[in-house]
C-alpha cells in the first residue's frame, strides 16, 4: 500500500495587488526591527520602497540588506547570518528573486542557531536545525524559483551547489504579486520562467509524484507554456505576468512535494563551475535530460505535450513523447536561451568534471524515473554539448 503526504506553505496571498497584505501580516508578529533582504537592483529601481516606506510610516524600524549576488556562494550566506546575529531583528522579509528569498530564509532560521552555515549543509554538514528562528515573509519579484513555498536554500560551493533544507525554512507568509514582476528584464523572465517550467515537468515525472502533485504540475505547465513567450516579448502584458506568477507558485508547490530530479542535479554543477544562472542551467539541459529518460516515462511525456499546447490525440505514446522533447527544444529557443553548452562557452574539457559533480547530487538523482549513473550523466552532458538529443540505451548502458 502506498500513500503520499502533501505539505503546503502555511499562508499564501496571490494575485495582482496582493502586496497590500504585507502590513497585516507584519502586524501579526509585532516586530520592533525588521530586516529586508533584497536584490540590489530592486533598491536602485525603487521597488524596495514599496515595502520599506509603508513599514516605516507605520512606525517600524527597517534595515535593508543588499549585499547579495545571484547564485549566492556559501560565503555570502555566512556573512548575512553573522550580520543578523549581531543585530536584534524580530522579523525577516525576503524581496526579490530566488537568491534573495533563499538568503532571507537562511538567515531567519540560522541566525538563532550556533555555528557556521557550512555545518548545516546537506552533503557535508554535521548539525541539525533545531528551532524555527525568526518569522519570515517572502515576496518574489520573479516568476520562476518557487522559493517562497519551499523548505530549501541553495548555496554555491567551489565547483557545485549544496542545500540547507528543513521545514522550519518554510515562510510564515508568502505574497505572490504579479505586479512586482513587470520590471523584470526579458532575459531574466525567460530564465526564471523555464526554471519554473522545469520544476513542474520534473515534479510530474518524479518517482514521488502523486495525483495531487500531478494536477498542480500540469496546470503550472499550461499556464507557463501559454504565456512565457508573451511575457518575454512584452513584459507589461498583465495577463501573461499573472499566468507566469501563478504558474511559478503552483510549480513550487508541485516540486516541493514531489521533488525535482535529473535536470536540476546536472544544472547545479553548471552554476557551481561556470556561474551560469540557475534558470539558464535548467533550460539548456531540459530537452536533453527529458530526451534521455524518455523511455521511462513515455505516457507522462504525452501528458506534458498536451499541457504544453500540443496534441497527442492522433499520436502513439512513442510519437507523443518525441514531440514533447521537440516542443521543449523550441520553447527554449523561442525565449532566447542558448540551446547547447557551447552557447555558454563551456569547453568539452569540462565534461568530466561536470559529470563528477553531477554524480554527487544523489538527493535529486534519486527522484528520476530512470536511474542515472555515471555513464548516463556523461552521455547527457555530451549530448548537450553536441546539441543533439540522445536517449538511454537500456541494452548498452551498463548500470551497477
Amino acid at each position: 500500500m502506498s500513500f503520499s503526504i502533501l505539505v503546503f506553505t502555511p499562508l499564501s496571498y496571490t494575485g495582482w495587488g496582493s502586496l497590500e497584505q504585507l502590513l497585516p501580516e507584519v502586524e501579526k508578529h509585532s516586530p520592533q526591527r525588521i530586516l529586508v533582504v533584497t536584490d540590489p537592483v530592486l533598491e536602485e529601481i525603487g521597488l524596495v520602497d514599496r515595502v520599506r516606506v509603508p513599514l516605516e510610516e507605520t512606525g517600524y524600524t527597517v534595515d535593508v540588506y543588499t549585499a547579495i549576488v545571484p547564485e549566492p556562494p556559501l560565503a555570502i550566506g555566512e556573512k548575512l547570518v553573522n550580520y543578523t546575529r549581531e543585530n536584534e531583528y524580530d522579523l525577516v522579509i525576503g524581496l526579490g528573486g530566488g537568491s534573495a528569498l533563499d538568503l532571507a530564509k537562511l538567515t531567519a532560521v540560522l541566525s538563532t542557531h550556533e555555528g557556521p552555515v557550512s555545518d548545516y549543509l546537506n552533503l557535508s554538514g554535521s548539525r541539525e536545525i533545531s528551532e524555527k528562528g525568526l518569522p519570515k515573509i517572502l515576496i518574489p519579484t520573479t516568476a520562476g524559483t518557487g522559493s517562497e513555498v519551499t523548505n530549501i536554500v541553495v548555496l554555491s560551493l567551489e565547483s557545485s551547489k549544496d542545500v540547507v533544507t528543513h521545514d522550519y525554512l518554510l515562510a510564515d507568509a508568502a505574497i505572490v504579486d504579479p505586479e512586482l514582476t513587470i520590471s523584470v528584464p526579458a532575459k531574466v523572465t525567460a530564465a526564471t520562467g523555464v526554471d519554473a517550467l522545469t520544476h513542474a515537468i520534473e515534479a510530474y515525472v518524479s518517482v514521488n509524484a502523486s495525483p495531487t502533485t500531478d494536477g498542480l504540475a500540469l496546470q503550472a505547465i499550461r499556464l507557463i507554456s501559454r504565456s512565457i513567450r508573451r511575457a518575454v516579448t512584452n513584459g507589461e502584458d498583465q495577463e501573461a505576468r499573472i499566468d507566469m506568477s501563478n504558474g511559478s507558485y503552483i510549480a513550487g508547490l508541485a516540486f516541493f512535494n514531489a521533488g525535482v530530479a535529473g535536470v536540476h542535479a546536472l544544472a547545479y554543477p553548471l552554476g557551481g563551475q561556470f556561474h551560469i544562472a540557475h534558470g539558464d542551467s535548467n533550460a539548456v539541459l531540459l530537452p536533453y535530460v527529458m530526451g534521455y529518460i524518455r523511455k521511462s516515462c513515455t505516457k507522462r511525456m504525452g501528458d506534458i505535450l498536451n499541457a504544453l499546447g500540443g496534441n497527442s490525440q492522433f499520436l502513439s505514446e512513442e510519437e507523443a513523447s518525441y514531440e514533447c522533447v521537440r516542443q521543449l527544444e523550441r520553447l527554449v529557443q523561442d525565449v532566447g536561451i542558448p540551446s547547447t553548452l557551447g552557447g555558454f562557452n563551456i569547453p568539452s574539457s569540462a565534461l568530466e568534471s561536470l559529470t563528477e559533480d553531477g554524480l554527487k547530487q544523489k538527493r535529486l538523482l534519486a527522484r528520476s524515473p530512470l536511474p542515472l549513473y555515471e555513464a548516463d550523466i556523461r552521455a547527457i552532458y555530451q549530448s548537450a554539448f553536441n546539441g543533439k538529443v540522445v536517449e538511454a540505451s537500456f541494452a548498452n548502458i551498463q548500470h551497477p
